[in-house]
């Protein structure tokens, strides 16, 4: 069929390295159409209420009014993009690579990383394990969207989104081969052990190439962002950052595509060379220095940590006396499958609610509930 060969038109120019779409590998059998399986697996991420919510979920800057901000949204695009061009260049499955990309973070909770860690907070004291927005990404895609019934991606989308750690910069970037059981234990033992979570090796390339675009995808542009709200000045950037990788996010964006396309071509691995991965390092501890530890005051973080725990402990009271008229049960529980209901514990089921609120529905929620 001419229109089915269309649509797999690409994979004649894949290299040896790349993900087939005959390789897919699902929990459950889907019916064919002329869409390849990561192409599908997109559309099933694009269509889930947890994209949606990307639109008001915090990158970094909480609590402005500047609409050229980015939220979570621009930054899963950006990510894309990136991604796609390393990816078109060195001939991989840019189907696979879109879809790791455009669902790794909705897992985000409200308010970005800070909410994240008070959120793991809560986790822990309630023996719930680790909490880590990239698990709580799976965990979203496999067992709380289409009503608890899960999105049915390929273990390969799953696993790079499961490993993609925006956090940790890496010289080199590898994989290797998992079976489904495999990927499950990894995702399990993720509860347990923060350092296991963050160490996860994928087992794709195309998951490499997410990985390492997902630092590209923020740093630069968090750096804009901190120039347009007036937490940065553009002179104190230091002069070998600049020499190397530019002083803006269009000059810091293209000069890393570039230096990984040079170096990961026809390699089985993505790699950047020594002066470049040394620059991004630096970049990556003066955005940490100046932006992500300043970009919340203390004052900011003990009204989140008083928010969340007020919210956390409302939701639960909720739920323990089965108060129905509440929108953790109208917005949320009264939507989810039997099979959910009955194979979470109340605990368990807040944390879910939390993490995929947005900020605005987090913040009204809470306005709302701390009355009670």
């Amino acid at each position: 069929m001419d229109i089915k060969n269309n649509m797999f038109y690409h994979e004649k120019n894949l290299n040896k390295y790349a993900t087939y779409d005959k390789e897919a590998i699902r929990f459950k059998e889907i019916e064919d159409d002329i869409r390849p399986n990561f192409f599908r697996d997109s559309d099933r991420i694009i269509h889930s209420l947890s994209f949606t919510r990307y639109s008001d979920k915090t990158q970094v800057f909480s609590n402005n009014n500047n609409d050229h901000i980015s939220k979570r949204i621009i930054h899963v695009q950006l990510v894309s993009k990136i991604a796609r061009t390393i990816g078109r260049a060195l001939k991989l499955n840019e189907d696979l690579i879109e879809a790791i990309a455009l669902g790794h973070d909705l897992g985000h909770v409200p308010f970005g990383h800070v909410g994240e860690r008070i959120l793991n907070n809560l986790s822990i004291q309630h023996n719930q394990g680790i909490f880590i927005h990239n698990i709580q990404s799976v965990r979203t895609l496999m067992y709380l969207e289409n009503k608890g019934n899960g999105c049915n991606l390929t273990i390969q989308v799953l696993d790079g989104i499961m490993c993609h750690n925006g956090e940790k910069l890496l010289k080199k970037y590898t994989y290797k081969s998992k079976s489904k059981e495999e990927f499950i234990n990894e995702y399990k033992n993720s509860y347990k052990d923060k350092n296991f979570a963050n160490n996860l090796i994928p087992m794709t390339l195309e998951a490499c190439v997410v990985r390492i675009s997902d630092i590209i995808g923020y740093i630069g542009r968090d750096l804009d962002d901190a120039f347009l709200v007036g937490k940065l000045n553009e002179d104190i950037i230091p002069k070998n950052i600049k020499e190397v990788l530019g002083g803006n996010n269009k000059e810091i964006v293209n000069n890393l595509i570039l230096d990984i396309i040079n170096c990961s071509y026809e390699k089985n691995y993505i790699a950047m060379s020594d002066k470049v991965y040394d620059a991004l390092n630096e970049l990556i501890k003066f955005n940490y220095d100046n932006i992500y530890l300043k970009a919340n005051t203390h004052e900011e973080v003990l009204e989140y940590e008083l928010m969340f725990n007020t919210l956390f402990d409302k939701c639960l009271y909720i739920l323990d006396n089965n108060l129905n008229n509440y929108n953790i049960f109208i917005d949320y529980l009264d939507r989810m499958n039997e099979d959910y209901k009955n194979n979470n514990s109340n605990v368990r089921i807040v944390l879910d609610f939390i993490a995929g609120m947005t900020d605005t529905y987090f913040i009204n929620e809470f306005n709302t509930l701390k009355k009670i």
